[in-house]
């Protein structure tokens, strides 16, 4: 157990040094430099090589990296260059958003993912099972990118029921703040509401095939109490290693939505990091992400042990 364990974090440390390896080198490879967006265009070669040796930018890339992942490792990411504020500070004063917006995303879909895959399994085959499957497949040909545009001109252009853009504070008030969320939350959840509900579909619709679930019938159970009782939670397994991942994809992946609702989350400042070239953020905030990603994974993996009693049998 202790030797999986300890091969489980040393992959997931790989992974954490491989991407941001990655976004350096990516970086790296487009022209300019934060020295030479700090200084403007009228800046000559002069100044912006004295900058950059100021602030350490004439160094080999790979001397850079390895220079901040020493930092890194001490639990210091770095200040950036353009604003001089400390990027754990400026992922900080950000982060509150960014996780509202993936977990009430994350909900919201797994609420209605649910509820439809329970109806499309108990009603197999039938009219109302395929307008359902229908439904779900024109939402997961939706990406959040065309979602935000048509669901803000439906809701909030047409009908005014929600804001265009801005960003309320949960601590002004709950009310102001869900109607800022709603539209980018809905968004983001369309694609999501599609991939939980043909997974448990399918994997319901298979647990029902099976012996015990025959076996609770034949005692003249309710198929409500049969399918949200005994086949709900077997079928469960992969929908819960879905929402792992999912939910460190979702943290990462609100770029597009928050650049379109002008929301003040990672997903901006990852976008205003890459237009002033500062790397040094953007490697803190991949950092940050990427390890939310991995502990959610091994989230996941523990979990297995309280739904699968033979999962605990099999570690004892």
């Amino acid at each position: 157990m202790l030797l999986t364990t300890a091969q489980r974090l040393g992959r997931s440390l790989l992974v954490v040094l491989l991407v941001t390896m990655g976004s350096v080198g990516l970086l790296s490879l487009a022209p300019g430099s934060a020295a030479a967006v700090m200084l403007q265009e009228n800046a000559t070669p002069e100044q912006v090589a004295e900058l950059e040796r100021q602030l350490g930018l004439d160094k080999p890339v790979w001397e850079q990296y390895v220079s901040w992942l020493g930092n890194a490792i001490r639990g210091d990411l770095g200040s950036s260059p353009i604003t001089n504020q400390p990027v754990v500070e400026a992922i900080n004063q950000r982060l509150s958003v960014t996780i509202e917006l993936a977990v009430f995303a994350l909900i919201l879909a797994l609420v209605i993912a649910v509820g439809l895959a329970i109806v499309s399994a108990a009603f197999e085959g039938t009219l109302l099972d395929r307008a359902i499957t229908a439904l779900s497949s024109g939402f997961l040909s939706v990406p959040a990118f065309i979602a935000g545009p048509l669901l803000t001109y439906l809701l909030a252009v047409q009908l005014g029921w929600f804001p265009v853009t801005g960003w309320v504070k949960i601590s002004a008030g709950f009310g102001g703040n869900l109607e800022s969320a709603f539209l980018p939350i809905l968004a983001i959840s369309l694609t999501e509401i599609a991939a939980f509900h043909r997974l448990l579909r399918a994997d319901l619709v298979g647990t029902m095939r099976e012996d015990f679930v025959e076996a609770a019938r034949a005692k003249g159970m309710s198929p409500a109490y049969v399918m949200t009782r005994h086949a709900l939670r077997p079928s469960s397994f992969s929908l819960i290693t879905l929402i792992g991942i999912n939910l460190g994809r979702l943290i990462g992946g609100t770029v597009i939505v928050e650049s379109l609702f002008s929301l003040p989350g990672l997903g901006q400042l990852v976008v205003s990091s890459i237009t002033s070239r500062d790397v040094i953020t953007i490697q803190g905030v991949v950092v940050f992400v990427a390890v939310v990603y991995v502990a959610l994974n091994t989230l996941v993996d523990i979990s297995y042990s309280w739904l699968d009693p033979r999962v605990r049998k099999a570690g004892a």
